[in-house]
């Protein structure tokens, strides 16, 4: 179990710094529904990610090591071409960026979240764990360095539920603030949406771009072993 932890926790820090749940959580905080429409969307996003982990360790059932002790190759193909995807959106978000005083262009969906309701927040809150492509690459790794540990099932469940808590730390931060310091979360929220609408893109591009030379280089020295 302690390997399968270990592989996922890089992963989980990475989800965390999501930008726009983080900035979707702290504008639903400051519509009349805050304190139904934020916990929702948290909600939504820990379900996303569990969904795709699930799923991916389902796929994965084989992808446990071989008698060797080294993975199977269609694993670590898999890696490498995670690995090029994450590069691709490194690249993308890097020349994306908004530069020094550039306005930052935002989703149509954040002018719009007066309206929510909490079914509404949290298919919001899944559909960006699930379909944004950074997040649904990086749950992808993650459960891909799960399965191919050859743990038990039980583990591996345990492992993917640490990632799913990990996962979850950015944007449950600004509920537990919300609710912790009610009406004096504000400027801090307020503070922590504009550093991260800035600092978004120059983040995950990153981060992207980490864990691709860390994939395809997984990948690489596992084929050619």
């Amino acid at each position: 179990m302690g390997e399968a932890i270990g592989q996922i926790l890089s992963y989980g820090v990475a989800v965390a710094l999501s930008a726009f749940p983080i900035i979707g959580v702290v504008l639903m905080l400051a519509t009349p529904r805050a304190r139904s429409n934020g916990p929702a969307m948290l909600l939504g996003w820990a379900l996303g990610l569990a969904l795709v982990g699930t799923v991916v360790l389902l796929v994965s059932g084989g992808a446990g090591p071989t008698d060797q002790g080294q993975p199977a190759d269609w694993v670590s193909a898999l890696d490498i071409a995670l690995g090029v995807l994450l590069l691709w959106v490194a690249v993308k978000e890097w020349r994306g960026r908004p530069r020094s005083d550039q306005e930052v262009t935002l989703p149509k969906w954040m002018r719009t979240v007066d309206s929510f309701t909490p079914v509404k927040a949290l298919a919001l809150g899944a559909a960006l764990s699930a379909l944004n492509p950074k997040n649904l690459l990086l749950s992808i790794a993650a459960a891909s360095a799960i399965a191919r540990t050859g743990t038990s099932a039980g583990a591996q469940a345990v492992a993917l539920a640490v990632y799913v808590v990990l996962g979850a730390l950015g944007p449950g931060a600004p509920v537990v603030l919300y609710f912790a310091l009610k009406g004096r979360s504000k400027h801090i929220l307020d503070g922590l949406k504009l550093w991260m609408e800035r600092n978004n893109t120059a983040i995950m591009a990153v981060i992207c771009l980490l864990f691709a030379a860390k994939l395809v280089g997984d990948g690489i020295s596992d084929l050619s072993s």
